[in-house]
């Protein structure tokens, strides 16, 4: 039930988020943090993937939807998702790649996404987030060949020549 109640209040988080209500928003961080404290480690209970790095990942997704893009940076990269399920380890590359396409680190931007592609495919080249991310790298001056090249996979059109 720990993981039930965490994982409600990491969507109450991103909701408050959304909502611009930091203050919500931090609340139901720290009570997730707490259940996933309880809990004592990740784990997949009814399928939630509740655990102390699942709120991490809130973490970093509840920043971004603050505009606080260091603070996304300072979480995302370094946090280790291989024991979690692919839909949410290649959620949080996405969520950093953002981060990182946002904090003008184009290169790191699509590394996540690249590494995320290896590992679940589909969820990179059909998600919102992801095909927004390489249609903002596309409208640079010079974009990346690899970017070119990945939104070939993805079907986002460029207009690019594929070199």
């Amino acid at each position: 039930m720990l993981s039930v109640y965490g994982s409600l209040h990491l969507v109450c988080a991103l909701a408050a988020a959304r909502d611009d209500d930091r203050a919500s928003a931090d609340t139901h961080i720290s009570e997730a943090e707490t259940s996933a404290a309880r809990l004592g480690g990740d784990g997949n209970y009814i399928w939630t993937a509740f655990g102390p790095t699942n709120v991490k990942i809130h973490q970093v997704c509840v920043a971004m939807e603050f505009g606080d893009v260091q603070r996304a940076i300072e979480i995302g990269p370094s946090l280790d998702t291989s024991a979690l399920p692919v839909e949410r380890r290649v959620r949080h590359a996405i969520e950093t790649s953002r981060a990182f396409a946002r904090w003008n680190r184009i290169d790191d931007a699509l590394t996540a996404l690249l590494d995320a592609e290896q590992v679940g495919p589909d969820q990179v080249r059909y998600h919102r987030l992801s095909r927004m991310i390489v249609r903002e790298i596309l409208a640079r001056p010079r974009p990346p060949r690899l970017a070119i090249e990945l939104s070939g996979r993805m079907g986002v059109c460029s207009g690019l020549p594929t070199w």
